[in-house]
């Protein structure tokens, strides 16, 4: 079926909802195919996509449809039924009328639900699968994208995103709906015997967790204070409640707490954009904080804004994340408690400045695709076979989890680990900067940072498909004049040194270089983006930026942007 008679089958539909009726009928040819010319997948987190009408948009019958897969998942599972699945939602759009429309269809199914009873964060809703002890959890949330679109992510029963070979039956029973627009679904009042609210005792149990991962909490707090944004989104009252109950001194951006679905306050709800932070580090400069911390709407990815010789400086997911390590292990170390089997789990498009903090430590690190379930996925293998012992995971957008009674990012442990840095490191005379540059010092200077080329639509499909397959076709022997030393094609587990990768296959090629460098390059899982990755190595900072721009103009050279 082509997009058109895709978008004459919707817009035919007598009962179809009115709001999605009067879209249809808005339409031009171009924005109907792109409405219609595919159906939303499920990327490496979930589905996310632009709220509208039609099959590449997200709506409510495509939310059913996607729960119909997800509901025979569930029941096919020993108990399924009866343990039943854990839904949370954020801020967004649609978020809260998607939450019941997902119960209901598992309601359908005879599947319990557990829905809690106001907007929560992401971690929360991973811990609330496991304390409930249910066979999955879903999420509604677009996390940090722009306010026109939502989200559905979907979780085991140990809270982490559904690893490929699980979601590969939820789509393939997804896909043998044949019929989006007339899928059966209880009403309201056949559903609510399925479906149990949740709150207060999750919150506080969630909030047990997040308080006790201080490694120093006898630390006295009084001349430290941090500016606080939840830019709208779940995090606000969990985060606010957590730091406030341990003694911190915390402001929070109030413009920015109430949940709003426009993002009315903030130019962008994504901690990777630095107009994000723009009130916060107001507020910060009228009350003198020493750290600024805000997270994405859903809380799992938190940016951290360090106060340095006078000046606010934002720090890069690797950058946080390298000093968190440096924090936890230095002190676990210090007191005798770092395991001798420890372990940290992070990304193939991941900075090497953390692996080799680690490494300084005696802990042992692993690698895994883009996507936080295949670092969930290593938890749970460690935890059945007590090889090893977690002590962090993280990837290079600004996502970690510091204890694993979560199974995805958190960004309310990394708020406290933050403060608690922070705190540690100003009594010693040092700020998160000082000790980000004294790693540099160390482990040498590296500058990680991101090209993502948005390319929407059929055409920007095939684009980005184009620009894939010439890379793989005619690989880059130099990149800005500097050697390729090695290519690794995680396509198909090959290593131009022979060697083969072991890990599932997945659509990236990384480019290793002679001075030290490294460039990736993969299509989004959550986005139509083609993104590349450049973690850069300099013998100073100024050489790192200088080597940057010109490994970005070489690279964009090649792929003819």
């Amino acid at each position: 079926m082509n997009y058109n008679e895709k978008y004459q089958k919707w817009v035919s539909k007598e009962d179809l909802d009115p709001a999605l009726k009067a879209e249809l009928l808005s339409m031009d040819e171009t924005v109907k195919e792109d409405a219609f010319y595919t159906d939303v997948e499920f990327g490496t987190a979930g589905m996310r996509g632009i709220l509208g009408a039609g099959t590449n948009r997200l709506n409510i019958y495509v939310i059913q449809k996607a729960n119909v897969g997800f509901a025979k998942y569930i029941a096919s599972l020993p108990e399924g039924k009866e343990r039943g699945v854990a839904i949370g939602y954020d801020n967004r759009h649609m978020s809260y009328k998607f939450a019941i429309e997902s119960a209901k269809v598992l309601a359908t199914y005879g599947i319990k639900s557990y829905i809690f009873e106001s907007l929560r964060p992401t971690p929360e809703l991973s811990f609330a699968v496991r304390y409930l002890k249910c066979a999955g959890g879903i999420m509604i949330t677009a996390s940090h994208n722009p306010k026109e679109h939502n989200g559905y992510k979907v979780y085991d029963d140990t809270g982490c995103q559904l690893l490929p070979e699980a979601a590969d039956q939820v789509v393939q029973y997804v896909n043998e709906v044949e019929d989006e627009l007339n899928i059966k679904v209880f009403s309201d009042e056949e559903a609510y015997p399925y479906m149990t609210w949740i709150g207060e005792e999750v919150d506080e149990a969630y909030y047990k967790e997040v308080m006790a991962i201080e490694v120093n909490p006898g630390m006295d707090k009084s001349d430290f204070k941090i500016v606080f944004s939840p830019q709208h989104g779940t995090s606000n009252i969990a985060v606010r409640t957590c730091l406030t109950r341990l003694g911190y001194d915390l402001v929070p951006v109030l413009a920015q707490c109430a949940p709003d679905p426009d993002f009315s306050n903030t130019k962008s709800p994504n901690p990777e954009v630095p107009a994000s932070y723009e009130l916060a580090i107001k507020k910060a400069k009228e009350v003198d904080a020493d750290v600024v911390v805000i997270t994405d709407p859903d809380g799992d990815r938190l940016g951290v804004v360090a106060k340095h010789n006078g000046e606010y400086v934002l720090m890069s997911g690797n950058q946080s994340a390298a000093v968190y390590l440096e924090y936890i292990l230095s002190q676990m170390k210090e007191k005798g408690t770092l395991p001798d089997n420890a372990v940290m789990y992070n990304t193939i498009v991941t900075s090497d400045l953390g692996e080799l903090v680690a490494r300084s430590y005696g802990v042992d690190v692993e690698k895994t695709l883009t996507g936080f379930k295949f670092i969930g996925d290593k938890i749970r293998k460690y935890e059945q076979t007590h090889e090893k012992t977690f002590v962090f995971g993280y990837e290079e957008s600004y996502g970690c989890v510091i204890k694993d009674f979560v199974r995805d990012k958190d960004a309310v442990q990394a708020v406290l680990t933050a403060a608690e840095a922070g705190n540690f490191y100003k009594k010693q005379g040092k700020d998160l900067v000082d000790v980000l540059n004294e790693l540099y010092a160390k482990h040498g200077t590296f500058k990680e940072t991101q090209i993502a080329l948005s390319k929407a639509g059929a055409a920007g499909a095939a684009r980005i498909k184009e620009i894939m397959d010439n890379l793989r076709k005619d690989a880059p022997q130099e990149i800005g004049g500097v050697k390729v030393v090695k290519v690794e094609d995680y396509g198909n587990s090959t290593c131009s040194d022979g060697t083969t990768i072991q890990l599932p296959k997945s659509n990236v090629l990384k480019y290793y270089l002679e001075d030290g460098s490294w460039i990736a390059a993969r299509p989004s899982g959550t986005e139509p983006k083609c993104k590349f990755y450049f973690s850069i190595k300099g013998s100073d900072a100024d050489d790192a930026a200088s080597k940057t721009e010109v490994f970005h103009k070489a690279m964009m050279e090649i792929i003819g942007e």
